[in-house]
């Protein structure tokens, strides 16, 4: 017997999910621990107890082990990352401080900028007094202007002996086009400061624009010693325990790599929880024939949401957050801090609930462990939604008199509601937060949300999808077999995937085409990245490899470029005047779809920028036979859909799996050991053959 596992820590929940070889998938769960690796580890002894092994059985027969966390994106986001120095091009020191003149407002939403008191939150991911600056100089077109000084470089890093630095992001100008300088620079820290985790920008970021491949540079300099020390730990305490397969991580542009493979460079994780998310929802997707998914994950801290528009999930070229652009390819997630840890409170006769949330601990009033502020779960409990006995499959009990006296305290009292009246206002607008969002990635994007399914992720997806589906005009929502651990599904059911940029600076005037010696350069560029990426596939051991290249173009002037899909895929193959052309024609209609009709500016010209390949190898997957099992009515319970004041008897049905093709008709809540799937009046549930739960209206 043979395991698929794969593995997600949330902010609240640690997620497993195992496959058997030719058998049946079983879902563990345990609450986040500090250390972040403690919470893995204690789901791989449930998942052995489980399935009746020893933990040391149970780690010999593992035969995929897949990964993600938020690890590093908590980090930055909290700033309980590395001590690193910057050492830059003279002249550039301010870069982090000053930004694209908007630093104090990065990452915020369009509400939250509004919001003084939410400007400048963060400060930059280095210190202004840890950034060096070197008497050096490369010109835009790789040129040494100025030589590096090699004594005043060690004089400079020689000040840096005593101040305790873990790591050194080195971003000079130009690198990216001549890296001379940053290799030596890398060659005297190694020699100065011997053990610091060192990060060079032409290898991280290889991308036009100081800004972006410094905050790229910085981010993953800051990560290096905390990710690379916990991968390193948790990999050799699996391989102790037995395990003799490599933990495969996933990156946030949807495809798992060996550790090793990204033991240098963590800023490509820093959305591997959400982007496992998305891949996982895909590969469900692909079960059932569905190819336009907005695929959501309510999980404890944040909701999450994920587009997939024919087949391929949506990306995007940077992320922002902590106050930083950091340009590593990435699915595009949108995230707003709502969850079921969610906090509600009242100031100004207002009702707002999160971003603020009570985490796993002390979590909700609930959960008994000291917190006293009311959270979305807090109020699914008050509303009947939540039975307080069956908690994560009866594990945890909850107290309903711990979320009513919170919420009568916090929320009815301010408001001057009943208990039951401020539960459902705290639904109400958490709900209406979350399809506000639902919004913003479709319609404002220039799609239709009717033209998606919804698939209701997360512990706490299947509870509120009912409401957002009627929102966004759908007739019902599907939720996976693994909705409650879609991620750590997604890492186990993911291809190998890795990136390779070129940069590029190709300048097209209006009505112009490129000549020959541009054509010729954007060719070479594309072949070195496809060498590269088969390079990398190839040496873990990938199958079936083939690739995806897409460039990055603007309007000549403009600031912000779109990322274009252009059929030079193979090598061999040259980017020559079709390619140009297919790729310029497909910007010009992505542009006005995102930005309306006649936005665009041809006339103006076109810039090409950088050159992306992605490159994909195929790994195996489980083939799993789905074991329907017995669905049980345990009883009714009042449960409050729309009305506060009039709540439905609601039937309340329990099952680890339903079986093919089993119907349910609403109201009724179907509790799984992790999740509630709500089916409102009028609805029905009907299983299908994965185990997939259909949910329509």
């Amino acid at each position: 017997m043979g395991f698929f596992v794969g593995t997600d820590v949330g902010g609240t929940f640690t997620d497993m999910w195992v496959a058997e070889r030719g058998g049946h998938a079983h879902v563990v769960k345990s609450p986040t621990t500090a250390d972040v690796m403690g919470g893995v580890i204690n789901c791989a002894h449930l998942a052995a107890q489980t399935l009746g092994l020893s933990f040391e059985d149970f780690c010999r027969q593992i035969e995929r082990f897949g990964h993600g966390t938020t690890v590093g994106l908590n980090a930055l986001l909290t700033g309980a990352s590395a001590r690193t120095a910057v050492i830059t091009t003279q002249g550039f020191g301010d870069t982090l401080e000053i930004g694209r003149m908007r630093r104090q407002t990065a990452g915020l939403t369009e509400l939250e900028v509004c919001d003084w008191y939410l400007h400048n939150r963060y400060a930059p991911l280095a210190s202004r007094d840890m950034v060096i600056e070197l008497d050096e100089r490369i010109n835009a077109r790789g040129e040494i202007v100025k030589p590096l000084n090699d004594d005043k470089a060690r004089e400079a890093l020689m000040a840096l002996r005593d101040r305790q630095v873990q790591a050194v992001a080195v971003c000079t100008l130009w690198s990216c086009l001549n890296p001379a300088h940053e290799l030596r620079i890398k060659a005297l820290v190694e020699e100065i400061l011997p053990g610091a985790f060192i990060t060079l920008s032409h290898e991280i970021s290889p991308v036009v624009g100081e800004y972006a491949r410094m905050c790229t540079t910085v981010a993953n300099a800051v990560l290096g010693p905390i990710a690379g020390k916990y991968l390193n730990k948790l990999e050799s305490t699996l391989r102790a325990a037995g395990m003799q397969v490599p933990i495969l991580m996933m990156t946030s542009a949807g495809g798992v790599l060996p550790t090793q493979a990204i033991s240098d460079r963590p800023a490509v994780a820093i959305f591997s929880g959400p982007a496992g998310g998305v891949m996982g929802s895909m590969a469900t997707g692909e079960q059932r024939g569905h190819r336009n998914i907005l695929a959501v994950d309510i999980g404890g801290t944040s909701f999450d949401v994920g587009v997939i528009v024919d087949g391929k999930p949506m990306m995007r070229s940077s992320i922002s957050l902590a106050g930083a652009d950091v340009s590593v390819p990435s699915i595009d997630v949108a995230s707003i801090g709502a969850g079921g840890g969610s906090i509600a409170s009242v100031a100004f006769g207002d009702l707002t609930v999160g971003p603020r949330s009570a985490g796993s601990n002390p979590g909700p009033a609930c959960y008994g462990r000291g917190g006293v502020e009311p959270t979305s779960t807090d109020a699914d409990l008050v509303l009947g939604v939540l039975d307080p006995d069956y908690f994560i499959g009866g594990r945890m009990k909850l107290d309903i008199a711990a979320a009513r006296t919170a919420i009568e305290r916090h929320v009815a009292q301010p408001l001057g509601l009943d208990v039951v009246a401020a539960a459902w206002g705290i639904r109400e607008v958490l709900d209406n937060k979350m399809a506000d969002l639902l919004r913003h990635v479709t319609i404002e994007r220039g799609h239709d949300p009717r033209d998606f399914v919804l698939f209701a992720n997360g512990g706490a997806g299947p509870s509120h999808a009912w409401v957002l589906a009627r929102e966004l005009g759908l007739n019902g929502f599907v939720v996976p077999a693994a909705a409650t651990v879609q991620s750590a599904y997604g890492t186990a059911n993911s291809n190998l995937g890795v990136t390779v940029s070129k940069p590029v600076y190709v300048r097209i005037p209006g009505g112009a085409l490129p000549d020959e010696v541009a054509l010729t350069e954007l060719t070479d560029l594309v072949q070195d990245a496809l060498t590269e990426a088969g390079v990398a596939l190839a040496s873990a051991h990938a199958s079936d490899i083939h690739f995806e290249t897409s460039v990055a173009i603007r309007y000549r002037g403009q600031a912000h470029h779109l990322d274009i899909q252009v059929p030079v895929d193979q090598p061999g193959r040259p980017f020559d005047l079709v390619a140009y052309q297919t790729a310029v024609t497909r910007f010009q209609e992505t542009y006005e779809t995102l930005f309306g009709q006649g936005a665009g500016s041809a006339r103006a010209g076109f810039e090409l920028l950088s050159i992306r390949v992605i490159g994909h190898g195929d790994l195996p997957v489980p083939e799993l036979t789905q074991r329907g099992m017995t669905i049980e009515a345990v009883g009714r319970r009042q449960v409050v859909f729309d009305d506060p004041a009039s709540p439905v008897e609601t039937t309340i049905y329990r099952t680890m799996q339903p079986p093919a093709g089993y119907v349910i008709d609403g109201p009724c809540i179907i509790e799984y050991p992790g999740q509630s799937v709500v089916v409102p009046p009028g609805a029905r549930a009907q299983a299908d053959a994965c185990g997939n739960l259909e949910v329509s209206f």
